[in-house]
């Protein structure tokens, strides 16, 4: 069986989908509606990063300029060392003693000249160094900040690798780029226009036949760049997704094993890697050729020279030494130019890194906090007031939903899977805005009040557990800022997690792994429960919470909700509905509308939708239990 073969259908169609991408990339042509990249305004934007640091940045330019203009003096002088040689030779030829005072002084001088040139050199890169470093800190703060702002539904959208490549590779590239490029363009500009100056100080007809080369390379290097720009942008994309599809493997590595799919995300892995390698070599190959072509025409420019300086020699029309200092001056005229055609292809990489970066801080973000209002004891009285919500506007979720949660209550949230029971939850913590109708604690409209108050009155124990680094205790503190010791113990006590906590080797000090992978689900679960515990939260929001513990622990931990849910507003998502037989309200959702709402055993006897939920859950036990 060939390998394209073993893969599934869902396989099958993202590999066909990012070959389609692929080809549009490698043929030139666009997505549908797909609009052309704002090269200027990534280039503005990118450039713009530097004008926080004027005074930084004038070091930079000045030493580069002094740099070059010492440098400009270095081929003159070698010009006068040759002469002053010839000079001295001839006088010998003559028969008389030859001066070597002049030749040192000239060679004192030019060794000064490099050497200033040298030191600038040094205080030039130090200095970029010290603005790089604070560019890319920038950046990855400002990254944080946008990240901390962004709605739910952006990381609904785009995969935590891509997200993190691009808070990590991306800026390194840039931070590369800023450390070698910028210095790399500042100074061969300066030079080639120092090195022009005495390149037309001494021969203005050289100069011409030097000029030369350049319309011809320049247009080359334009129609390159502008080819290699795609192909760059698509490998970071690529990047992007071989990342996103490696934590996506790393984090289900156990599942990928349960379903024996190793080979399938293997296949994946080398479908994505090939194409990233293809385009990479692709856009190094593409982008490489700016250099040599720039030496060609570079040689050509030599031999050209070479040829007419000497025939300027022998008629007279020049000095050898004059010849020298022009050679070395065309040499050091031609070098900054081929370096700004290899430095092309880090720029075009560093610029689709950027466009990348730019992309993501110029996300829409949640919008602005309303501070007209601010609760300061929650009571939790809930309202939903005709609320109409979708996530897509052809696809309408939930329409004219209405609910009225007093306080203290006990409200289940039942319903088939993608009924909106979560959605509802969602909304109740503007991680999602509504489309319309309002929702209101203790009687005022959530929109009117700062996400961090709203967010602040409510706990929440979802089934995805999530656990940091770092020890137990700090773990458990986690539900409230500046935590006492005491605290801490009386939640995990609640939780029914002390006695874990204890067996363990380090007790409360016991570091856990990232996402607490040294521990099981259902411990991790339990101190998720102590930290909503300690939080001490108005309402209560409980996604399945005891869903990944036994039997036996589930009863303990519901005895430990049963006080901590006293005084307080509480909603239960339950797929186990032997959990929410003592709620005092279940709503039942399915399709975005409560369809039946009551206590459990009225619904019961309604015999509709949620008997039969019921039933399907219960009624094979129940038949074993009638000696079926």
């Amino acid at each position: 069986m060939r390998r394209k073969d073993r893969l599934n259908p869902e396989l099958k169609r993202k590999r066909e989908e990012r070959k389609e991408k692929y080809r549009d990339y490698m043929g030139g042509r666009r997505k549908p509606g797909e609009k052309a990249k704002d090269v200027k305004g990534t280039a503005k934007k990118y450039f713009s990063l530097l004008l926080p640091y004027k005074k930084a940045m004038t070091i930079v330019v000045l030493s580069g300029a002094v740099g070059a203009a010492t440098s400009i003096i270095g081929p003159k002088l070698l010009g006068q060392v040759v002469d002053a040689i010839q000079a001295e030779v001839e006088q010998k030829l003559m028969g008389f003693d030859i001066d070597l005072k002049r030749i040192l002084i000239l060679m004192l001088m030019l060794l000064a000249v490099y050497g200033t040139t040298s030191i600038l050199n040094f205080v030039q890169h130090f200095t970029m160094a010290g603005v790089t470093q604070k560019i890319v800190y920038s950046l990855r703060e400002q990254i944080n900040l946008k990240l901390s702002v962004l709605p739910l539904k952006f990381f609904d959208k785009n995969s935590k690798g891509d997200i993190l490549s691009k808070v990590v590779n991306d800026i390194d590239n840039i931070s590369n780029s800023f450390q070698h490029s910028i210095i790399q363009i500042l100074t061969s500009f300066v030079t080639a226009v120092g090195m022009f100056a005495g390149m037309l100080h001494i021969s203005w007809r050289l100069t011409l036949i030097t000029l030369a080369i350049l319309p011809p390379s320049l247009l080359l290097a334009l129609f390159i760049t502008r080819y290699s720009r795609k192909l760059f942008k698509s490998q970071w994309n690529r990047t992007g997704e071989l990342n996103g599809h490696i934590e996506e493997m790393f984090t289900g590595h156990n599942i990928v094993k349960v379903f024996g799919r190793e080979q399938d995300a293997k296949d994946e892995f080398e479908d994505i890697n090939n194409q990233l390698a293809d385009l990479s070599r692709r856009a190094q190959f593409i982008s490489g050729l700016v250099g040599p072509m720039f030496d060609f025409f570079g040689y050509l420019a030599f031999i050209m020279i070479c040829v007419f300086g000497g025939m300027f020699v022998v008629g007279g029309r020049m000095s050898l030494g004059g010849i020298t200092s022009f050679y070395t001056y065309a040499l050091l005229f031609i070098q900054p130019i081929v370096s700004l055609g290899n430095i092309t292809n880090k720029m075009q990489s560093s610029l689709a890194c950027a466009e990348r970066v730019f992309g993501l801080l110029e996300e829409e973000e949640e919008s602005p906090d309303d501070n007209t209002n601010f609760i300061e004891q929650a009571q939790g009285s809930v309202r939903f007031d005709d609320v109409d919500f979708s996530y897509s506007l052809d696809e309408p979720l939930i329409e004219n939903m209405n609910i009225n949660v007093k306080p203290g209550q006990l409200i289940a949230i039942v319903g088939p899977t993608g009924g909106g029971k979560t959605t509802l939850v969602n909304l109740l913590m503007r991680f999602y805005e509504v489309d319309a109708g309002t929702i209101s604690v203790d009687g005022i409209d959530i929109r009117t009040m700062p996400r961090s108050n709203l967010r602040s009155i409510f706990g929440m124990v979802l089934q995805d557990t999530w656990l940091f680094k770092g020890t137990i205790r700090e773990n458990i503190a986690y539900g409230k800022e500046g935590a006492t010791q005491e605290e801490i113990l009386a939640a995990a006590n609640a939780a029914r997690v002390t006695h874990f906590i204890q067996t363990l080797p380090e007790g409360f000090d016991t570091v856990l792994e990232e996402d607490g992978a040294n521990i099981s689900q259902g411990q991790r679960q339990l101190l998720t429960i102590a930290r909503a515990i300690l939080a001490d939260p108005a309402i209560l929001i409980l996604d399945e919470a005891t869903s990944s513990v036994d039997t036996r622990t589930e009863l303990l931990i519901q005895q430990a909700m049963k006080s901590l849910m006293k005084g307080r507003t509480n909603f239960v998502i339950a797929h186990r509905l032997s959990t929410i037989r003592e709620a005092d309200k279940i709503l039942v959702i399915n399709h975005g509308q409560i369809i039946e709402q009551g206590k459990h055993e009225e619904l019961l006897a309604e015999k509709g939708f949620y008997a039969e939920l019921y039933n399907s859950q219960f009624g094979f036990y129940d038949s074993v239990a009638n000696g079926y």
